[in-house]
């Protein structure tokens, strides 16, 4: 997941072509029924599990395969953790822990040394998400002698921190981690707005007034920088070399949804402060841009890139964030459910009748939710996008977010990841034996290295 990337065109046209043979009975939802929602659920996640591999013979654990990239894993298995909380299904539990407990490197943190060319502060965070999900709903804890949930999240907040940069823009964590990767000059939203979700949910989890502290900071630095408007409407990123002054104004759901996700969790922890209610409110307004009127106003849509039909590998799952965080608002931002659950409702229905799709014989879900008919689109992130929305209709059934002192059994280490920064030589990266682990970025480190020199690279900016 990266605000510049690479394209690969035609592995979205490829995959439409794949899907267009077979079409099957679209999966029957009745969102006024709970065990329509979770059969409707449970069908969909077995089908987006099929896309996951670390679980066969020789596979590397807690990666996908090629075309998709490191942090998308990480964000499947938040989906996966959230699929057992809304239906108490624990098939996939013992597949899910040992993922995630895979990409956790010898310093106890998601940044394992096989990853450093496609690591941003963005991707990291994805599985921050996945850990601070596992403390909040108490999903079952790791083994004895691995870091807890809590203590995972926190070790990502805190190298974060650490990397915040006042080299320019005034403050700002970078897109990338480190200097080699393209877009280590550009600062994105989706790395400060994952930054300020992170602390702000660590904040309600433990009550410490550090992380409340950062999540402030990253907030009030975003509106010193153009990157958010006075209508919350939420913008890609900027380059540095223009001191961010000349943003990128393409604008994506789960970017406005991580903002709404941390407001949210502000407004809980501050009891109900006026001043995270109105930005709550503003986001939540801000996310009517991706609901187009023409559809009826509540079905939603990746508008920069789904009408066009130009989404790329990462984009088709950015749904899957909006619909999740949209619902965990209602929980926590109560005054919000009357204005997001209709949106989640008809989202959910018209996502049921895009799984309607049947080219490896199971079903498979389309990208296309104001259609009634499957698209031909195919891939993990349309799955993993109709599975967030549908079980997201669950949200009232469920109990909200735990915290340290009620309920919550996750113990954390406010001291992880504060060991000595993380070095890695570049010929070291250049060097190393390939992997498995290695398939999903195979090329694009040569593509980066030649396109320095040669200054012939093809990037687009397409904000993710």
């Amino acid at each position: 997941m990266c605000s510049i990337r690479l394209i690969r065109p035609w592995l979205g046209i490829l995959s439409a072509l794949l899907g267009t043979s077979q079409v099957v009975s679209a999966i029957q939802l009745d969102l006024g029924s709970t065990q329509s929602i979770k059969n409707a659920a449970s069908t969909v996640a077995h089908s987006m599990m099929t896309y996951y591999k670390g679980n066969e013979t020789g596979m590397a654990v807690g990666l996908l395969p090629d075309p998709y990239y490191w942090w998308l894993a990480g964000a499947m298995f938040d989906q996966m953790v959230h699929y057992w909380y809304y239906t108490g299904d624990p098939t996939y539990n013992t597949v899910v822990t040992q993922g995630l407990m895979a990409q956790i490197s010898e310093d106890k943190d998601f940044m394992p040394r096989n990853q450093t060319k496609t690591e941003g502060n963005d991707d990291q965070a994805f599985w921050a998400f996945a850990a601070m999900s596992a403390a909040e709903l108490n999903f079952p804890d790791p083994p004895p002698d691995q870091p807890s949930w809590l203590a995972l999240a926190q070790a990502v907040f805190n190298e974060q921190a650490r990397r915040w940069d006042t080299t320019a823009c005034g403050g700002g964590l970078r897109w990338q981690i480190f200097q080699w990767n393209k877009g280590y000059e550009y600062k994105n939203s989706i790395s400060n707005g994952a930054f300020f979700q992170l602390a702000a949910r660590l904040a309600r989890y433990t009550g410490n007034k550090t992380y409340a502290d950062w999540a402030d900071k990253t907030w009030d630095w975003m509106e010193t920088t153009p990157l958010i408007t006075d209508q919350y409407n939420i913008y890609d990123g900027a380059d540095m070399k223009n001191n961010c002054s000349q943003p990128d104004q393409i604008q994506w759901t789960y970017n406005v949804g991580t903002f709404l996700m941390g407001a949210a969790n502000l407004y809980n922890y501050t009891n109900g402060s006026q001043k995270w209610r109105t930005h709550t409110d503003g986001l939540l307004k801000g996310t009517q841009l991706f609901f187009p009127a023409q559809f009826g106003g509540n079905i939603m849509q990746e508008v920069a890139c789904e009408p066009q039909g130009s989404c790329n590998n990462d984009q088709p799952s950015f749904k899957a964030f909006l619909s999740r965080w949209m619902a965990a608002t209602t929980q926590i931002a109560p005054f919000t459910a009357n204005t997001i659950m209709p949106k989640l409702r008809a989202s959910a229905q018209g996502a049921a009748k895009q799984c309607s799709g049947a080219p490896n014989g199971g079903t498979t879900c389309g990208r296309t939710w104001n259609t009634a008919t499957w698209d031909g689109r195919i891939g993990i992130g349309e799955q993993m996008s109709a599975l967030s929305v549908i079980q997201s209709n669950l949200i009232s059934k469920v109990a909200a977010p735990v915290t340290a002192d009620k309920g919550g059994t996750s113990k954390g280490n406010p001291s992880a990841g504060t060991g000595p920064a993380r070095t890695v030589e570049f010929d070291a990266v250049l060097t190393r034996q390939v992997t498995m682990a290695d398939k999903a970025g195979a090329g694009i480190l040569t593509a980066l290295v030649l396109g320095g020199l040669l200054g012939s690279t093809w990037w687009i900016s397409i904000g993710s």
